[in-house]
């Protein structure tokens, strides 16, 4: 997701940008992008030979959306549907999707000797969540370089575990889709059942389920890892992300082993070994990976409420997952803390946070759940579906998730329309894309207070 602050920079350059009189609105330009590769993506699937049988334009929309957003909610079956190529279109989607595309065009101007110009940074800093328009090129350079270190190590462990089943060949393509899938967050699989039939494989399901985490801490944070080293030098950002992404791991974990003990459709029946890792990766992939290793719409009504919240909550700024991000979450649990304890201010780590960015956690809060129910409502309206299957889908859609009970192949046009929005809304994230057509308004006025009964 994208953090855009209107007031990242002064007034001056929020109106103009050098000699220019236009004005800019990075939101609605970096959100202009992600559409723009999109479309590309689906007319490089409605191409011939990129399928099997011939794509609807439907079908290829949707589906170079998801890649795009990495979401992982499919219309066709990436393993039967779509041939070789268009398998590679899918990753090729995926990857630039994830590390963002404004990475690759940082990346791309300085490979051809050009300098970024004060826009390009302007637009490139609202990407990195940053104020800092000289550090943007170190951002990009740092995205590019540990998603290379970490993707190809990934894929040398992964190739050594599949080589024997899939041969050179086959192993090493695998390796390569599994490796920038998972570590974007993304869930595309090319099996139907997603990652169903390895889940008694425990190095594979832990070769995965590190990658999505790792990929979702956020890259500011595995920037600030690298550059610190230390536990009390690291960002108050990076500390909150790796102990909160740590409790909420762990206690999904143990509830959905607990939940799912005695559900004879999933854990039941199997041996405890394959019990615990099936939990252990259906309590992690809910925060925006989107693979599964247990059937989804057999999951007890415990387990598939908390994968709602895992869903909503999502992954670390500036990462490849999406939610209303670990951040949000733990900035309005601290207010309503400290609101309880009749504190006047909201502290962590013996500092203080703005109330400027509480509000901003509540209204990323509030524009998620309004668009959830807006699209619940309207799709409600369309399909004649129970409510929890919409349910699901919105929020899997919204936070780029990707895990559905198999409801996203029977989706009538209209619905699939609303999913790619949410989608797109997600990946971009709720509060830039309502900047698109919000102006931020400067008011150097100062109204008198006033107070209005809540509770």
């Amino acid at each position: 997701m994208i953090n855009w602050q209107a007031n990242v920079l002064p007034k001056q350059f929020t109106r103009t940008v050098g000699k220019s009189k236009r004005p800019i609105n990075p939101p609605l330009i970096l959100t202009a992008g992600f559409l723009t590769l999109i479309l590309l993506g689906t007319a490089l699937l409605l191409l011939p030979f990129s399928s099997v049988e011939s794509l609807s334009f439907m079908q290829a929309f949707f589906t170079a959306t998801s890649a795009v957003t990495v979401t992982g909610l499919v219309v066709v079956d990436t393993s039967s549907a779509l041939t070789t190529f268009g398998q590679c279109v899918v990753m090729v989607l995926i990857q630039i999707g994830g590390i963002g595309f404004m990475t690759v065009a940082v990346i791309s101007f300085l490979s051809i000797g050009k300098n970024l110009g004060l826009k390009q940074r302007l637009l490139a800093s609202q990407a990195f969540d940053t104020s800092d328009l000289n550090g943007v090129i170190h951002v990009a350079k740092c995205v590019i370089t540990y998603s290379l270190i970490i993707e190809s190590a990934a894929f040398i462990f992964l190739f050594i575990s599949w080589v024997d089943d899939y041969g050179i060949t086959g192993g090493a393509y695998r390796s390569l889709f599994y490796t920038i899938s998972a570590f974007n967050n993304a869930g595309f699989a090319l099996d139907s059942n997603s990652l169903m039939a390895f889940r008694h494989d425990i190095t594979i399901n832990l070769l995965i389920s590190a990658l999505f985490i790792i990929g979702g801490l956020g890259f500011t944070v595995l920037i600030d890892l690298h550059q610190q080293r230390h536990w009390q030098k690291l960002a108050t950002n990076t500390r909150i992300v790796l102990i909160a992404s740590a409790i909420i791991n762990v206690s999904a974990f143990l509830l959905i082993f607990i939940f799912e003990y005695s559900n004879p459709a999933t854990i039941a029946n199997l041996p405890l070994a394959e019990q615990l890792t099936a939990a252990w990766f259906q309590a992690v992939t809910p925060r925006t990976a989107g693979f599964n290793t247990l059937p989804i719409s057999d999951l007890t009504n415990d387990s598939t409420l908390l994968t709602l919240l895992l869903m909503v909550i999502g992954g670390g700024s500036v990462s490849t997952a999406s939610g209303i991000k670990i951040g949000t979450f733990v900035i309005l649990l601290l207010a309503m803390y400290n609101y309880l304890r009749q504190k006047p201010e909201v502290t962590v780590f013996n500092r203080q946070l703005s109330d400027k960015l509480v509000i901003k956690a509540l209204s990323v809060v509030i524009l998620y759940l309004f668009t959830a129910f807006v699209a619940i409502m309207i799709i409600s309206k369309i399909e004649q579906a129970s409510l929890l299957n919409i349910t699901f889908e919105v929020i899997s859609a919204l936070s780029t998730v990707g895990l559905s009970r198999d409801f996203t192949g029977s989706l009538s046009t209209p619905s699939q329309l609303i999913i790619i929005l949410l989608m797109l809304i997600g990946r971009v994230g709720p509060l830039t894309f309502a900047y698109c057509f919000a102006k931020p308004k400067f008011q150097p006025l100062k109204f008198a207070t006033t107070t209005i009964q809540i509770g």
